[in-house]
């Protein structure tokens, strides 16, 4: 069967598959950085494009070949560019479409090292940005300069879980020429698909979801179409941005169960977030899957489920926090997120530290503000642990 007629879950565990020369059932690693020629001139036509062909890893390996096509194929793109980290694939972005001069347009709450990267090493080559609240689009148009070549957007965001309406800033975008670019981390191809809103690029880290099982630091890139693919794959090759294939293998792996790990992880947020929203020392709970969320009817629009992300804020602030933080004894004190295990954290003096003090108030990162990333554990033992780190409050 064809690709676009299988269902996610099918196209999770087969997409990208090629056949192995001696039958393997799963996709061999070819753990390897240099492939050998049959002869010269096979080299040489290699090497200008016109037979296609392995030549050094760092170019092109079978095993991360097979991972780009899976996670394209996922997310309705062109082709995929998998590389060492989230920030490789966040980096080979602006290092295409930005230049001295030009000007990105940035979500406030943003991750915090692709926002610090732009506004702390990009400056001394010539690169402005701006930060804004995008889930006002006015905000986004007033922001637009002549030299504004990119806007990046990531949604919902981190760690505010802040949700932008994604078509309608590629409507504004398309009548100024800008490309823009959504992280899809939080949700994964699974519950939402930026390139078919409109979006031009689409970058995760597959560190989270789309790998899941903490074991590996991972990156992709999923173009919309075979230009913009064209333009961002030399940049990456030539930085050595690539991923290893042992990497890749491993994150083809955890790739055939993010739909079931997904479902199990939400199933369990929904109630560990009417759990919070309850509880009397939590000032505020957002997520998705609450109607108290501002922008819970886009969230039903945009994504096909409000995902395993929770922000709250307790009261008594950074102490409160503190002192829960602390007291966990299932759930992790750990950042990243996505992971079969459930972790907690605290954004404004862990991810989100090296931004300056007004940069965090005008993106709602509070010093009591916690992250939480629910796993796929007993939901009772999740709430039961975070109940008991409460009363400690």
């Amino acid at each position: 069967m064809e690709n676009n007629q299988l269902g996610f879950d099918s196209l999770a565990v087969h997409a990208g598959s090629f056949e192995d020369a001696l039958g393997s059932a799963v996709s061999p690693i070819y753990q390897t950085s240099t492939f050998k020629f049959e002869n010269a001139d096979h080299g040489a036509r290699c090497f200008s494009g016109e037979e296609d062909g392995f030549i050094y890893t760092r170019i092109g390996n079978p095993t991360i070949g097979e991972l780009e096509k899976a996670v394209a194929a996922l997310e309705h793109g062109y082709g995929g560019i998998a590389t060492s980290s989230g920030m490789a694939a966040v980096n080979t972005v602006y290092l295409t479409y930005l230049a001295s001069g030009k000007h990105m347009i940035g979500h406030h709450s943003l991750y915090g090292p692709s926002r610090s990267v732009i506004e702390g090493l990009y400056p001394k080559f010539g690169i402005t940005s701006s930060f804004v609240d995008a889930t006002n689009v006015e905000n986004v148009i007033a922001a637009i300069r002549p030299e504004t070549s990119l806007i990046f957007l990531e949604t919902p965001a981190n760690p505010s879980i802040e949700i932008t309406d994604i078509k309608a800033i590629c409507e504004v975008a398309r009548q100024h020429n800008i490309t823009v670019c959504v992280d899809n981390t939080f949700c994964s191809p699974y519950l939402q698909n930026p390139l078919d809103l409109g979006a031009d690029i689409v970058v995760h880290s597959m560190t989270k979801f789309i790998n899941g099982h903490a074991d590996i630091v991972a990156g992709m890139i999923v173009a919309k179409t075979k230009e913009v693919y064209s333009k961002l794959r030399p940049v990456m090759v030539i930085m050595g941005c690539n991923m290893d294939p042992h990497q890749a293998w491993l994150t083809r792996r955890g790739l055939k169960t993010l739909g079931i790990r997904i479902d199990r992880a939400q199933e369990n947020s929904m109630k560990v977030a009417a759990f919070l929203e309850s509880h009397p020392k939590v000032e505020w709970v957002k997520y998705p899957g609450l109607k108290s969320h501002p922008q819970f009817e886009l969230a039903k629009v945009q994504m096909r489920g409000p995902g395993a992300m929770i922000s709250f804020e307790l009261k008594g602030g950074l102490e409160a926090g503190k002192i829960m933080m602390n007291n966990v004894k299932m759930a992790l004190l750990a950042v990243s997120l996505g992971g079969i295990e459930t972790l907690i954290q605290h954004p404004a003096g862990m991810t989100h530290s090296k931004l300056s003090k007004d940069a965090k108030a005008a993106a709602g990162i509070t010093d009591g503000l916690v992250r939480l990333s629910v796993g796929i554990e007993n939901v009772e033992d999740i709430i039961a642990d975070l109940d008991q780190a409460l009363a400690l409050v």
